[in-house]
Parts: structure tokens; C-alpha cells; sequence
């Protein structure tokens, strides 16, 4: 699998590698604007795209990703229903520059985004009846749990593009492939009834999650010129 992906990356410049004009091998011309749609890892979104150089062009736009999952798991013996959210939503300002005259359609990319949500969420309810020993407890009784994970914060990106930034004529379609490094992740547990103690676990949680603070980026964009 190592050896596949190596070789991918290895051949992504020879395939944009070409002879052409060198109008034809920069970005766009100085000035240009378009409007980018965009769907992928993070979501949907937009992007305004303006060029600030032939080689180098500013992007300002938002995504959002809300995913919600009913009863994505069980619990043996635990009667229950529960709701899985994911939630990413950002706002970013990012760079894209062509270091090559002569590789059409590779850019480099760099930036930040800020993301105002970005959860990932469990809650859990019981909707059977507990007996514990002689003692029969409701599903109130017995309480619910609501487990919540957020990254927000600034988060700076880093990565590569592929096909030029700006349509020749109308529209064309390029692709995003990067990373957002997010913030420490900050857990918080609420529980009532018999499961109110388990905000003692969010220290826990914190120390198993520390190591997930990518987002990765695999991402199309539809992109139709306006000047």
C-alpha cells in the first residue's frame, strides 16, 4: 500500500507536466475572480477566488459538514436508543501558489480556517426496564449520557492543488488534497439519574483523543469565472 501511494505522488507532477504557452501554465491573470463550489471531506461550500499574481490567488469561503446517525451502535444487555453527530463548520482563508512556470494545474496550498463548530457527539438514552437485584429501575431512573468532543478553534492548513485555479473560459473543476491541523480536543460528559458521575471520564477521553487533530482535505471544486 506504501509502495501504490508513493508511486501516486511520484506521478501526480509527471502527469501534469507539460509542454505548453506559458499563458497556458499560470493560474489565472492578474485580477481574475470566480466563484468556487466545493464538496468533499468537509462538507459543502463555497469559495470567492481572486488572483493576486498570474501564480498566485487568495481564496475566502466557508464549509459545513452535519452528519447525524441514529442507533449507530449497541450495547449488550443495555436497552437503548442513541444519536451519533458529527459537525464541522469553518470559515478559511487560504493561498494558492504555482512554483513551477512550466507544471500546469499543481499549486500549493496554505492558509487557516476557523472553526466556530467542530463536534463529534454521542448520546445515549435507556429505553428499557433495570432490574438490579430485587430493585427495578425506569429508564429515567436509571438516566441518560451525552458525550461531546470539540476541536474549535483556529486551524492552520496545508496542502496541494491539482489543475489550474481559474477557468480558461467559463468553468473548469480542480481538487483539493491537505490537511487542517486542529486544536487539543476538549471533552465534555453530562450524564443524569445513575449515569450523572461519568464527568469523571473527560480527562480520559481527552489523553485517548489527543492524537486526532487532522482534518483530512480530499476535496472536487466547481469553479465559474465572473471576471
Amino acid at each position: 500500500m506504501r509502495k501504490c501511494l508513493l508511486l501516486f505522488w511520484v506521478l501526480i507532477p509527471c502527469v501534469l507536466f507539460g509542454q505548453s504557452n506559458p499563458s497556458d501554465t499560470v493560474p489565472g491573470i492578474k485580477g481574475a475572480l470566480s466563484l468556487q463550489l466545493q464538496a468533499g471531506t468537509q462538507g459543502l461550500g463555497a469559495d470567492l477566488r481572486y488572483a493576486v499574481l498570474p501564480a498566485l490567488s487568495l481564496r475566502l469561503g466557508a464549509s459545513f459538514i452535519p452528519v447525524t446517525v441514529k442507533n449507530a451502535f449497541t450495547f449488550s444487555g443495555f436497552e437503548s436508543r442513541n444519536d451519533v453527530d458529527v459537525k464541522f463548520s469553518n470559515v478559511h482563508l487560504l493561498a494558492d501558489f504555482v512554483p513551477f512556470t512550466n507544471m500546469k494545474g499543481f499549486r500549493v496550498v496554505g492558509g487557516a480556517g476557523y472553526l466556530f463548530e467542530a463536534n463529534g457527539g454521542v448520546n445515549v438514552v435507556p429505553t428499557g426496564k433495570y432490574n438490579f437485584g430485587e430493585i427495578a429501575l425506569t429508564p429515567a431512573q436509571v438516566g441518560k449520557v451525552n458525550i461531546d468532543v470539540s476541536w474549535q478553534g483556529l486551524a492552520p492548513y496545508l496542502g496541494i492543488g491539482l489543475f489550474k485555479s481559474f477557468p480558461k473560459k467559463l468553468f473548469n473543476i480542480n481538487i483539493d488534497l491537505g490537511s487542517y491541523y486542529l486544536t487539543t480536543p476538549k471533552t465534555t460528559i453530562v450524564g443524569t439519574g445513575m449515569l450523572s458521575g461519568n464527568d469523571s471520564q473527560e480527562e480520559l477521553i481527552n489523553s485517548n483523543m489527543s492524537s486526532y487533530r487532522w482534518l483530512p482535505v480530499a476535496q472536487l471544486n466547481f469553479n465559474f469565472k465572473l471576471k
